[in-house]
């Protein structure tokens, strides 16, 4: 029953803020898409429909981030 001190708890407390993978930029313009979406004012760039999914929602806030300079990491390359 005895955990391990070397856990992923203490792994995650000692990150300091440079290890971080998003930044405060993306989190605040995710919340932002996240409200948008819930009132229903959040619509996508290329046709201009109304966004439902809360994945896509997530996907605009960070790539707006991104376009904004935010820490954002990379976008993972597609596999064909």
């Amino acid at each position: 029953m005895a955990r391990s001190s070397s856990g992923t708890r203490s792994r995650s407390r000692s990150r300091s803020s440079g290890g971080r993978k998003y930044g405060a930029k993306a989190g605040r313009k995710v919340e932002r898409a996240m409200h948008e979406m819930k009132r229903g004012k959040l619509r996508s760039g290329g046709s201009g429909k109304k966004v439902t999914s809360r994945k896509q929602a997530i996907a605009i806030g960070l790539s707006e981030a991104r376009r904004a300079g935010g820490k954002v990491p990379r976008r993972t390359s597609r596999k064909k």
